[in-house]
Parts: C-alpha cells; sequence; structure tokens
C-alpha cells in the first residue's frame, strides 16, 4: 500500500528517513512529502497557504493506483485531515502522530514571522514533555536542518466542507497520554472534542514519547506505524 507521510511545521520529507525501513519491509511504498514552499523566501511562498499544502496531498491520492494511508505528524495532521475529506473514498486510513484531527476552520498555531516567514523557533520554545526524550545530538542536528515555513501556513484556517472525512478510520499515535488520558483530555476541547467524536472509527495508541518520536523513538514509532497501516 501507498503511505503518504506528511512531516509538521520545519520538516522535510527526510523526517520520515528513521521509519521508511520498516515501512519498506512490512511491504508498504513510502511516499514521504516536502511541502510547498517549505525552505522558500518570502518572495516565492508568500502566497502559499494551508489549501496549497492539502492540494499537495490530494495530488499525491490522484497520483495512485490504490487507496492509500496518510500519515501526518504535528501541523501535518491538519494537511492529511482536509486530504482525507477532499478523498475520502481513496484513503483506506489517517494516521495523526502526536496531534488531533482539527475542525472545520481549525488552524495550527502562532509563530513569529521573521523575513516574510516562519523559522523554526527553537527547541527552548516547547515544553519539556514535548522534547525531553530529545538528546543534545539531536536536538543540534535537526535545529540545523529545520526550514522555514510559508508563513500563511500555521495560521491560515483549515476549510472542512462536508462529512466524508468521519467515515476514514483513524489511528492517533499519542505521545505522551494514553487512550483514557487523550479522551479525557480531548473531551475539554470544545470543537476538537465534536469533531474526534464525529469520527466513526478511531483508536488511540499511547507511543510514551514526546512530539518528535522520529528522531527519539524511530524503532517504536515504526512498530506502531506497521502496525496501524491495515
Amino acid at each position: 500500500m501507498d503511505i503518504i507521510l506528511v512531516p509538521g511545521l520545519w520538516l522535510d520529507a527526510s523526517s520520515w528517513q528513521p521509519v521508511i525501513p520498516a515501512l519498506e519491509a512490512a511491504g508498504h511504498r513510502a511516499r514521504p512529502l516536502t511541502m510547498p514552499g517549505v525552505g522558500a523566501p518570502a518572495s516565492e511562498s508568500a502566497d502559499i497557504g494551508m489549501q496549497d499544502w492539502v492540494d499537495a496531498v490530494v495530488a499525491e491520492i490522484d497520483g495512485s493506483t490504490d487507496r492509500v494511508v496518510l500519515v501526518g505528524h504535528s501541523g501535518g495532521g491538519n494537511v492529511v485531515w482536509g486530504a482525507a475529506e477532499a478523498r475520502p473514498d481513496r484513503v483506506a486510513r489517517v494516521v495523526l502522530v502526536d496531534t488531533v484531527p482539527p475542525f472545520d476552520g481549525g488552524s495550527i498555531s502562532e509563530f513569529e514571522i521573521v523575513d516574510g516567514v516562519v523559522p523554526f523557533p527553537g527547541w527552548d520554545s516547547f515544553d519539556d514533555p514535548d522534547v525531553g526524550d530529545l538528546g543534545a545530538s539531536t536536538r543540534e542536528e535537526w535545529a540545523a536542518r529545520a526550514r522555514s515555513v510559508p508563513a500563511k501556513v500555521p495560521t491560515d484556517p483549515i476549510p472542512l466542507d462536508g462529512t466524508a472525512r468521519h467515515s476514514v478510520p483513524v489511528t492517533i499515535l499519542s505521545g505522551g497520554m494514553d487512550e483514557a488520558a487523550f479522551r479525557e483530555a480531548i473531551a475539554q476541547w470544545g470543537p476538537y472534542a465534536a469533531e474526534f467524536e464525529a469520527i466513526d472509527d478511531v483508536e488511540v495508541v499511547h507511543l510514551d514519547s514526546g512530539h518528535w518520536p522520529q528522531f527519539s523513538q524511530p524503532e517504536g514509532l515504526s512498530h506502531a506505524l506497521v502496525a496501524a497501516i491495515r
């Protein structure tokens, strides 16, 4: 099966390399993406927004001859959820890596814009539970490899017209919360709770990791991805 892998903010296709061997060993075709405008200056990326990222994934789906699995890490979860709404009959499953399905009109977050783009804000800007399992060498490597994202993308509301996405099975690979804690937490998150409850078939798997398990626990994430893809 084709596995379309969408990275979170500041990451490119290479961020999925730690899990690709396990996916291919399981007989899947890994298709990691770099999203439009990543690493580009404002002169080239100012007009790129969330819909452009969703459209890029939809184009990948349309280029497959069979149904696909969409995997989205962090803000990439918004992207794959939008693509699932656009092509629900072509998506066998959505796997969200330490993120939740966004609601109609929801956005990723707000970050400082510098020279017309959003640069990586540095590891110190994140809470310890998110980054506590990242070693010093890993932080140094990926801070150096991080790339800016178009200014509009993090705050662009995602349009989710219709409800077709709710019929697509979803696996949430939760870093810090087990299923009971996750369900208790999301129940307090207003429109996120409503979106989560609307999904027909959803499972929550505890990774026991920080927010970047592809770097801190690639073996565990690989195992969880292979188990989720079915």
